[in-house]
């Protein structure tokens, strides 16, 4: 058969992923076996957790291994299949690993019917695994009540922005902390955010306590570092924050240290609750129909930042997520 190209972790990174951290590997495309099938993939989802999967030690899921394809979540076309659930020509979703083709026994994958007007990217952000992350993470883990004021760091990024959206769809104020002008504009003029704090341009301290005057009920963490410290600095009593999290830290070539602030959770009666998505399997289905009626309603808009090449491009287009150059989810569409 044809061949297929591969990337597989050569070598744990220090700090910022290096060129020498990946083998490039040719292969055959796979004959499914009985119960499996074949799927050419076409959609990469490009997330920050990437960065903490190539590292060795405990984490929510095992790490990938010296000589592994690369873990990723994709979209796909099934090519052959020998599933009875899964016919040649479906576009289905799963952890189909950066690679042009990859075969499955159907475990953890989802048929795709992409609506009119969506593209098929949104399905791997605001309809995918980054609206599941910000639904349960503000909703559940924020316990969001009509009328809080959220803080969302990162806010410019995949689940930073549905984070917003939802929380003005739920009546809440929404003021989102991003790196420049450009993005800070795009989060009030397009996206509906109350107020936008640019932590670039100066005094992040001051401008948190401007824009958010009577403090802030939940506050939903991208980042970690600085802009963590300080928004722990503008908690209300009984304020909730969500660990979802810590861009700024995971290059890292040093232990990050603990947020200095940390004992206005004790002033402030407050709780730190970090959570991950995976812990919200069974209820898929129930944010699954929510997100995709507020899309469908123009409630909630789908950010994405698509980079289209073939695959070899990946290595480029990861180091891109945390130089912070992407607005909403970042995808890389295979030619």
């Amino acid at each position: 058969m044809s061949a297929s190209r591969q990337f597989r972790l050569a070598s744990r990174p220090v700090g910022e992923v290096k060129a020498s951290d990946w083998d490039l590997v040719q292969a055959e495309v796979p004959e499914p076996g009985e119960g499996e099938f074949v799927v050419e993939v076409t959609h990469l989802s490009i997330d920050p957790a990437m960065r903490g999967w190539m590292n060795e030690g405990r984490s929510y899921v095992p790490p990938v291994q010296i000589g592994e394809v690369m873990r990723a979540l994709a979209l796909g076309r099934v090519l052959a299949s020998r599933h009875p659930q899964f016919a040649e020509g479906d576009l289905v979703q799963g952890a189909f690993g950066v690679q042009e083709h990859a075969v499955s026994d159907g475990s953890g994958v989802q048929k795709i019917t992409v609506a009119q007007g969506v593209s098929p990217a949104a399905y791997l952000g605001v309809l995918g695994m980054t609206g599941m992350t910000a639904y349960f993470g503000l909703l559940d883990v924020g316990r969001l009540q009509e009328g809080d004021t959220v803080l969302v760091s990162g806010a410019a990024g995949a689940v930073g922005a549905t984070v917003g959206q939802i929380a003005k769809i739920k009546g809440a104020r929404a003021v989102g902390v991003a790196g420049g002008p450009e993005k800070c504009r795009l989060l009030v003029e397009e996206l509906g955010f109350d107020a936008a704090v640019d932590y670039k341009a100066g005094d992040l301290h001051a401008d948190l306590r401007e824009h958010t005057p009577e403090r802030i009920n939940v506050l939903f963490d991208n980042v970690g570092g600085e802009v963590l410290n300080q928004g722990l600095t503008r908690l209300a009593h009984g304020a909730r924050v969500v660990i979802c999290g810590a861009i700024s830290q995971y290059n890292n070539t040093e232990a990050p240290s603990g947020p200095s602030n940390y004992m206005a959770l004790l002033v402030s009666r407050a709780t730190m609750t970090g959570f991950v998505v995976f812990d919200y399997a069974d209820r898929y289905p129930e944010a699954a129909a929510q997100l995709s009626q507020w899309v469908t309603e123009g409630r909630l808009t789908s950010l994405e930042h698509t980079v289209r090449g073939d695959i070899e491009t990946f290595p480029s287009v990861l180091l891109e997520l945390f130089k912070g150059t992407n607005t909403g989810k970042l995808v890389l569409e295979l030619a």
